[in-house]
């Protein structure tokens, strides 16, 4: 069995790059997943036909295109049975779109990025679209300061001296003593052109840090002003969450 230099076996490495494939497709055809993993063509059909025999993806007989197939919400099913923040928090997060109006996010870190684990859309004609399962960098962000300026020390420190090309450490240093101070962190602009966003942190029992609560909207909807009003109630939400997450 060929491992990596990590220890890891390869073969299931390159099976998992196929089914992550699918998180901003619906359906891919075998060259679109060749391109996607670069993997070569013939190694992407063996995978596949493993994939399929065992019910993680679905050939349409007359597209020829891959689907992700049902064992996949089986595991989904006993996920969000379990203490999944994106299951147990989206009642309250429907609670504050309503309330706000505005596009309601919920992020955790992973390695050196961030992943959208959930999402309720505003009902404003122009609003800021939120895909679940986005990864977006760990730098740039309300929900991306608001996972560095919460996180262990150590986390802190390895995330920030990877970027020393990309922000000025002092300024990024002291911004996040400021929002540890305040409690939310905003953005305007910063990743979207005409998208702003404000952030709050939500602890757990334990007051463990488990993810980011984000509103975010059209900058001529979300003022600074504004999202400094919002920030009291996504707050005042953060720590209802709080208390139903272990």
């Amino acid at each position: 069995m060929e491992q990596t230099k990590s220890g890891t076996v390869r073969a299931v490495e390159r099976a998992l790059d196929i089914l992550l494939c699918f998180t901003d497709e619906i359906d891919l055809g075998l060259t679109e997943i060749a391109e996607k993993t670069g993997l070569h063509k013939s190694t992407v059909f063996r995978l596949l036909a493993s994939l399929e025999v065992k019910g993680f993806v679905i050939r349409d007989s007359v597209t020829e295109k891959y689907r992700l197939g049902f064992r996949i919400w089986e595991l989904s099913a006993n996920l969000s049975q379990s203490d999944d923040p994106a299951t147990i928090l989206l009642p309250e997060m429907e609670r504050l779109r309503d309330i706000l109006g505005e596009t309601i996010s919920l992020y955790i870190r992973d390695g050196n990025e961030r992943i959208r684990i959930q999402a309720v859309q505003s009902k404003h004609s122009i609003r800021r679209v939120a895909p679940i399962g986005a990864r977006l960098p760990l730098y740039v962000g309300a929900s991306s300061k608001i996972l560095i300026a919460f996180a262990d020390t150590d986390i802190q420190e390895n995330m920030i001296n990877e970027w020393t090309e990309l922000i000025d450490i002092s300024a990024y240093k002291d911004q996040m003593a400021e929002i540890r101070k305040v409690g939310y962190a905003t953005s305007i602009e910063e990743r979207e052109s005409g998208v702003a966003a404000v952030s709050i942190p939500i602890f757990n029992r334990s007051h463990h840090l488990v993810a980011a609560l984000s509103v975010s909207g059209p900058v001529n909807r979300l003022t600074l002003e504004n999202m400094k009003e919002h920030a009291g109630l996504m707050i005042e939400t953060a720590d209802r969450m709080g208390k139903m997450i272990r």
